[in-house]
C-alpha cells in the first residue's frame, strides 16, 4: 500500500502523523511510504531521517494526496486539504467532527474513507488513540491555567502553589477522567487546593486512593459546582462524551459566580467546548476575556510539544496503521471491530451515531458501511 503523510498546516501544528521509526516499520513490511517535505521538521524529524527509514520525500501536499491510498494525519483535514481527498482515499486522523458541520459535509462529498483517532476503542472501552493527547492536554491545562493567571496575562495574579503563610490557588477540575486525573497530577504537585466534580461516584473513589486529602471530589451536580465555581481561581474542562459534542456544563450565567480575573481552560473545545462561552482559539492568540474571565480554548494542545506529542501518538497508532497498511481498508475493519469503532464516513455515508446525532444528519450502520466499501 502506499501510505501519505502531508504537513500539517493548522495554526501552530507542529505534529506530524508518522514518526521515521514508524515510516521504517512500514517499509520493511513491504510499503510505500510518501512524506511532504518538511513534514516532521516541527517535531525535529528532518527529511534526511525519513529517507534514511525507506521514505520518499514529496514536494506538496498535492503530490502526497495523488500519490497515497492510506493518508496519515494528526489534526481534522483543513479545506484546502479536504478539496484534495478523494473517493479511493482512506484518512485516518483526529477529525471531532461533532461540532463542526462544514468539515462533515465536505467529507461526505470528498466520498473518502475517513477514521477517527478519537473514537477507535480497545478492550477496556477506553478511547486509546485519544489517551496520549489526553494525558498531554490534562498536564498542559494546569500549566497554561498557571501562565494567565499572571497579573501580566491579565490574571487575578495568585501562584497556584501559595508560599509560607500564604493560601494556595483553589483549581476545580470537572470530570475526572484521563485529562482530568493528568491535570490533578500537575496541580497536586504544584501545591494548588483541588476541587473535582464528576457524576461517576467510582471514578471519584479512584481519585480519593491515589491522591488521598490532597483534593476534595464533589459529585457533579448544579450545587456542587456553583458552590465550587465560587471559589475556583483556575477551572479545567474535562468532559467527554465519546465523538460527541461536549455537554454545556458552564453557563454564561454561571461566570458571575466566579472572581473576575480568574481562568478557564476548557480541553474538550475540540468537541465544541464544556462551557457555553468557549470558543477555538490558537496557539497563536489562546485566549479570549468574557464577562471578566479569561477563557483558554485552545483546539489542538498538545500541539505546543509536538516532539512528545509525535512519539505518545505513534506509539499508540502504529499498530493500527499497520494493520490498515497489511490488511487494506476494508479487511481490517472487518478484522477488528476496535478500529471499526473509529469509521466515521465512507462513500459518501455517515456511520457514527453521535456525529448524526450532534448534527440532526441520518447515519448508516457501520455494518452497512462495511457493505461500500
Amino acid at each position: 500500500m502506499i501510505i501519505g503523510v502531508p504537513k500539517e498546516i493548522k495554526n501552530n501544528e507542529f505534529r506530524v502523523g508518522l514518526t521515521p521509526n514508524t515510516a521504517s516499520e512500514l517499509c520493511q513490511h513491504g510499503h510505500r511510504v510518501v512524506i511532504e517535505t518538511h513534514a516532521g521538521i516541527g517535531s525535529g524529524f528532518s527529511n534526511e531521517a525519513y529517507q534514511t527509514a525507506g521514505a520518499e520525500i514529496l514536494p506538496s501536499a498535492a503530490d502526497v494526496f495523488s500519490a497515497a491510498e492510506l493518508l496519515i494525519k494528526v489534526k481534522e483535514p483543513q479545506a484546502i486539504e479536504r478539496k484534495l481527498l478523494k473517493p479511493h482515499h482512506t484518512l485516518f486522523t483526529y477529525l471531532h467532527l461533532a461540532p463542526d458541520n462544514l468539515q462533515t459535509e465536505e467529507l461526505l462529498a470528498s466520498q473518502a474513507t475517513c477514521i477517527a483517532y478519537e473514537t477507535v476503542t480497545n478492550d477496556l472501552g477506553q478511547l486509546p488513540l485519544l489517551l496520549p493527547m489526553s494525558e498531554i492536554a490534562g498536564r498542559m491545562s494546569v500549566l497554561q491555567g498557571a501562565y494567565f493567571l499572571q497579573k501580566s496575562q491579565q490574571g487575578r495574579g495568585v501562584l497556584l502553589s501559595g508560599v509560607a503563610g500564604v493560601a494556595p490557588a483553589n483549581v476545580l477540575i470537572i470530570g475526572g477522567g484521563v485529562v482530568g486525573t493528568n491535570a490533578l497530577q500537575i496541580a497536586c504537585g504544584i501545591g494548588a487546593k483541588v476541587f473535582v466534580l464528576d457524576k461517576n461516584v467510582e471514578s471519584l473513589r479512584r481519585l480519593e486512593q491515589r491522591f488521598g486529602n490532597r483534593i476534595q471530589t464533589f459529585y457533579a451536580n448544579r450545587e456542587n459546582l456553583k458552590h465550587c465555581l465560587q471559589l475556583a481561581d483556575l477551572v479545567i474542562g474535562a468532559v467527554l462524551v465519546a465523538g460527541a459534542s461536549a455537554p454545556k456544563i458552564i453557563s454564561r450565567k454561571d461566570l458571575k459566580l466566579m472572581r473576575p480575573n480568574s481562568v478557564i481552560v476548557d480541553v474538550a473545545v475540540d468537541q465544541g467546548g464544556c462551557v457555553e462561552t468557549s470558543r477555538p482559539t490558537t496557539h497563536e492568540n489562546p485566549t479570549f476575556t468574557e464577562q471578566d474571565i479569561i477563557h483558554y480554548c485552545v483546539a489542538n494542545m498538545p500541539g505546543a510539544y509536538p516532539r512528545t506529542s509525535t512519539e505518545a501518538l505513534n506509539n499508540a497508532t502504529q499498530p493500527f496503521i499497520l494493520e490498515l497498511a497489511n490488511k487494506g481498508t476494508r479487511m481490517a475493519l472487518m478484522d477488528n471491530i476496535h478500529l471499526r469503532n473509529g469509521l466515521n464516513l465512507t462513500k459518501g455515508k455517515l456511520c457514527n451515531t453521535a456525529v448524526a446525532q450532534a448534527q440532526n444528519k441520518q447515519s448508516i450502520s457501520l455494518e452497512q458501511a462495511l457493505k461500500l466499501l
